[in-house]
């Protein structure tokens, strides 16, 4: 399963650094044939340390994790929309993203040149949104003018298009996201070709810089306001210092807790952002294993066996016949799959099944 994230940003907000420092977690490109090999893309684990455990129980050769792409996309100037800078390579760039992963500067450190000349992170928020909009907006309105017709001659689908387009375009037209207005499923569904920019998950990355002014620490007025916003609007935000974290990449994970220490941090802000991404892409693991090899299969939340199998290969979403399934827990208690068998822990488990994150399965079909 592809998943593509742009990183996005206005300039000298951190956002190369970050993909530099996504990037030292990238992973062999031919392990996953559905990905770009492109130097603005980066190919990177999601953390997830079952499977290592699961590995260890069945000795297995290699180790597959789940990965996310993180493309860097070409900085944005205020007036992309309209063409300006890179405008028209940038916003055709995020439109083939799944997300946006957008960088928010929040630091002040004066060798280190803001493109509006002050650190404002809710301001440069809104300048690029406003462009993502404005794309949008024009998108809907040229749209709109094709579909009035096919819905005056009383097309079911065109007329749920034209009703949809109706009520973003005013929607957009006030400086709002798409992602922002309730439309209904068969809405949601008539405008999906339209692939609009402010329609995708965004996940705000708020970039910290050790040593300097972060708003945060000091209570800005500044990161209020921030945070006012991404609660108004529910959205959902990581703290990340991408130069701690670029400086860190060369080491082992046990250097850089020590390190991390030392910085303050204890935590790692680029796999919370990978984690982050993953979730807001309402994604969960499933695992298989064996000698061969222990892998991590991606899935939406919510998928039946059939299409968490489907995953591995599309035949076997049509000749599903059944599923052999134990718990993570389960499987890392009894130790091996004969035991967790002999047990009762290991389940067949019908078309109908629900898959749950953390499930280690074997597909049997036809």
């Amino acid at each position: 399963m592809s998943l593509s994230v742009g990183i996005v940003g206005l300039p000298n907000v951190g956002k190369s650094t970050l993909f530099n420092a996504l990037t030292k977690n990238a992973v062999p490109a031919e392990n996953y044939p559905f990905c770009t090999i492109d130097p603005a893309v980066g190919i990177v684990a999601v953390p997830d340390g079952r499977l290592q455990t699961l590995s260890q129980i069945s000795n297995s050769e290699e180790v597959l994790p789940a990965v996310v792409e993180f493309v860097d996309i070409a900085g944005l100037v205020k007036g992309a929309s309209s063409g300006e800078g890179l405008g028209n390579k940038f916003l055709a760039n995020i439109r083939e993203t799944d997300m946006i992963a957008q960088v928010v500067r929040v630091f002040e450190d004066d060798d280190v040149h803001h493109v509006s000349g002050a650190i404002d992170p809710f301001a440069d928020i809104e300048v690029i949104n406003l462009e993502l909009v404005m794309a949008d907006l024009e998108t809907v309105n040229k749209r709109l003018g094709n579909v009035v017709r096919d819905a005056r001659s009383g097309d079911k689908d065109a007329v749920i298009e034209k009703e949809a387009l109706e009520k973003l375009s005013p929607h957009l037209e006030a400086g709002n996201l798409a992602n922002q207005l309730e439309l209904t499923d068969d809405e949601v569904a008539a405008i999906k070709g339209l692939h609009l920019l402010t329609m995708k998950p965004f996940l705000y990355v708020c970039n910290r810089k050790s040593g300097v002014l972060n708003l945060d620490e000091q209570n800005d007025e500044r990161w209020q306001e921030l945070l006012e916003y991404f609660e108004k609007t529910n959205s959902q935000y990581v703290m990340v210092d991408a130069g701690v974290e670029h400086e860190l990449k060369d080491l082992e994970e046990d250097e850089k807790t020590e390190f991390r220490r030392e910085y303050g941090s204890q935590d790692s802000g680029v796999d919370s952002l990978i984690r982050a991404c993953y979730n807001r892409l309402g994604l969960m693991s499933y695992f298989t294993t064996g000698e061969k090899e222990t892998r991590a299969w991606t899935v939406k939340i919510g998928s039946t066996g059939p299409e968490a199998g489907a995953a591995i290969h599309t035949d076997f979403k049509d000749k599903y016949i059944r599923a052999q399934v134990v718990t993570f827990d389960d499987l890392v208690e009894t130790g091996s799959l004969k035991v967790a068998r002999e047990e009762g822990k290991l389940r067949t488990e019908g078309k109908e099944y629900i898959v749950q994150d953390g499930d280690v399965i074997e597909f049997m079909h036809s």
